[in-house]
């Protein structure tokens, strides 16, 4: 038995228009769970009330870079480093990521930082690697609708962080939570970072608003994705001091100890020093707002 579909009644004689007055995601809703979700990563959590940075390069590329950028990342005070060894690249020419060498990283960031480690899986075999090596599976804008794949993480044991896709509504992207927690794994974050708009002067257009909005409605934790959000350096730190002041958890932000070498990015990462600054002005703002 599934879910009634409306269009069974709007095809039936006379009738004009069918509304449903009950949501259609369940476990995701204040309805279900008046209480907020914290999420722990290996003992970090996410949405107990304190804000949470998820930092690091867009990809691994190598052990000095990754090394540096964790040193950096560390020394701020945030608990979780992310790095993408898997990449979803629109052009097939790109550099797609280092694979499993550059989780091996990872896990040497965890062991001599003491960060958690949040990654990207692409796909099904991507999860089991991913659960091989890191502490929080990234399911990605362009799989947010990979129901096959959304159905797998949630099967999982790790955290998940979910990101909205770019063309994706609130409803689209809970019904998306809504698979995963479906499957057993209740520990789901979800990420804003950015829908496709005609706006030519930035990548994305970072839906602030959706943090209210969502908050209204889920008792899941969200945090916005700055970078992403942008697609510009410059505005990297004046939408993660937004992102804080209208009651995200937390911030996701990409970080490179020289971005103009970036292989992947590179226009909307922070330098070391850079995100320093960005770091110590958004936790003033949270404690001034809490």
């Amino acid at each position: 038995k599934g879910a009634i579909s409306l269009q069974h009644f709007e095809n039936l004689p006379g009738v004009a228009e069918a509304i449903r007055v009950s949501k259609p995601y369940k476990l995701i809703t204040l309805d279900l769970k008046q209480d907020r979700t914290i999420v722990d990563i290996g003992g970090a959590k996410i949405g107990n009330g304190s804000l949470a940075i998820i930092a690091g390069p867009c990809a691994i590329e190598t052990r000095q870079q990754t090394f540096a950028v964790a040193e950096v990342v560390k020394k701020s005070g945030a608990k979780f480093f992310r790095g993408g060894a898997f990449k979803p690249r629109t052009s097939p020419y790109a550099f797609a990521g280092l694979g499993e060498e550059g989780l091996k990283m990872l896990v040497e960031v965890r062991e001599k930082f003491g960060l958690r480690i949040v990654s990207e899986a692409l796909d099904e075999p991507g999860v089991d690697l991913v659960e091989k090596y890191a502490d929080m599976i990234q399911i990605g804008a362009r799989n947010m609708q990979n129901y096959t794949l959304l159905r797998r993480v949630g099967r999982s044991k790790l955290p998940v962080l979910l990101k909205r896709g770019m063309a994706a509504t609130l409803e689209e992207w809970l019904l998306a939570a809504e698979y995963i927690m479906s499957e057993g794994n209740y520990q789901v974050v979800l990420c804003e970072r950015g829908v496709r708009t005609f706006a030519q002067h930035t990548r994305n257009t970072l839906d602030l608003a959706a943090v209210p909005a969502v908050r209204r409605i889920s008792h899941l934790p969200i945090m916005i994705d700055a970078s992403h959000g942008t697609g510009k350096n410059y505005m990297v730190t004046p939408l993660a001091r937004a992102g804080v002041a209208v009651g995200a958890d937390g911030l996701m932000i990409e970080v490179h100890c020289k971005p103009e070498e970036a292989l992947s990015d590179g226009a909307q990462a922070l330098t070391l020093d850079e995100f320093e600054q960005m770091a110590d002005e958004v936790r003033a703002i949270h404690e001034v707002i809490n």
